[in-house]
């Protein structure tokens, strides 16, 4: 049976310097925001924000500098993204292009795409979405019915993707895509690059339960995609995609959703107290120190070049657990409160109340979820 080992760093930097330097970028570049918008902040997109994170190297920082990376440790990109999170910074315009859209180009475009999309990626200057989800379709990738047809110098492409974070003003969408039948539902399946301002694209916004418009759908209508955006090898995608959903899974982001709320707890039990709010907070960090160590493991693994599908599983699914708790265990602790009102601490933690139900569904469901991790420890 498989266990989950802490995988450890060994980094070249002074991990106290660097979160010197990136809080102190942070405060000097990070725009004001409403309380909403730092709870899930890594949902939250701002332009200014992502081109300044690009200036200063904080985006693509482990990628070639062939390509407008830094070639700087797995770790050192870690304790950035923490610091980033933690402090509620508006991350979402390049998030997606930084943490798998970049990667999956750099192993599997060719140098044409990679010459043109990866340094304006790390620049903050050129933003991406992911097209896996469809309707009838959401966490079963193996049922997408978008459908690829050979044409000419290229491919066809027809159907629809929903839950598509940040296509609005993304160049591109890497989507999952059926280029021919198989045998297993998985076979078949090719992952290919659609530039989104190409005739037969429709984005449509996806409003949410806050108002919040980061998810979109899009529709596909005879766009033509030429032969060399197939991404690594025709009716291999399901193999590429499995990977790139250990990218997505793994992440502080899915420990960190709520982290706004954690610290707005803190400053109301300083001025208010609370010994059953001082007792849930206790309780949160030490669940937060835990789920990082998991989440430190998997990055680890996956800077090693080992594809940890099992355990990048098993933190997304505890981790959403913990967030989608958190609002709801602040709401019991605090006699009184009025969801109604307008102090800090309170919309905090309204939105988080109201989103925090999507945390589980991003990135695969948590019935998917345990059959991954039933798979992966023999039980089915």
């Amino acid at each position: 049976m498989q266990t989950f080992s802490i995988h450890p760093f060994c980094v070249p930097v002074d991990p106290g310097e660097l979160r010197a330097e990136i809080r102190s970028f942070i405060a000097d570049n990070r725009p004001e925001l409403p309380p909403e918008s730092r709870a899930n902040s890594w949902a939250v997109g701002d332009a200014a924000f992502s081109r300044a994170l690009g200036r200063a190297g904080y985006i693509g920082m482990t990628w070639p500098k062939a390509y407008g990376g830094h070639e700087r440790h797995a770790l050192e990109r870690y304790i950035v993204l923490e610091e980033l999170l933690a402090a509620g910074a508006p991350v979402g315009m390049h998030w997606i292009a930084d943490r798998q859209s970049g990667a999956l180009l750099l192993r599997y475009g060719n140098e044409a795409l990679r010459e043109k999309y990866v340094p304006g990626m790390a620049a903050g200057e050129i933003y991406a979405c992911i097209g896996m989800s469809e309707p009838g379709a959401g966490s079963d990738l193996a049922a997408v019915r978008t459908a690829a047809r050979r044409k000419d110098d290229g491919w066809v492409v027809n159907g629809q993707k929903v839950w598509t974070t940040n296509a609005h003003n993304a160049a591109f969408m890497i989507a999952l895509v059926r280029t021919s039948e198989g045998e297993k539902r998985q076979d078949g399946l090719s992952q290919v690059l659609i530039e989104l301002d190409r005739p037969g694209v429709d984005v449509r916004p996806v409003i949410d339960i806050t108002g919040g418009h980061d998810f979109n759908e899009v529709f596909l209508d005879d766009v033509f995609v030429p032969d060399e955006n197939i991404l690594g090898q025709e009716g291999n995608g399901w193999r590429q995609v499995t990977a790139e959903l250990s990218l997505e899974r793994s992440g502080p982001e899915r420990y960190l959703s709520s982290y706004a709320l954690v610290t707005a707890l803190a400053d109301h039990v300083r001025h208010a107290g609370n010994e059953q709010a001082v007792a849930l907070l206790g309780r949160m960090v030490a669940e937060t120190w835990s789920l990082r160590s998991m989440s430190m493991s998997v990055a680890a693994k996956l800077a090693g070049g080992d594809d940890p599908a099992l355990e990048a599983a098993i933190v997304k699914d505890l981790g959403n657990g913990f967030e989608q708790d958190i609002p709801r265990a602040v709401q019991a602790v605090i006699e009184g409160v009025d969801l109604a009102d307008d102090e800090e601490f309170v919309r905090i933690l309204r939105t988080l109340l109201m989103v925090s139900p999507s945390f589980s569904l991003r990135g695969g469901t948590r019935e998917i979820l345990k059959s991954i991790i039933a798979r992966g420890l023999g039980l089915r």
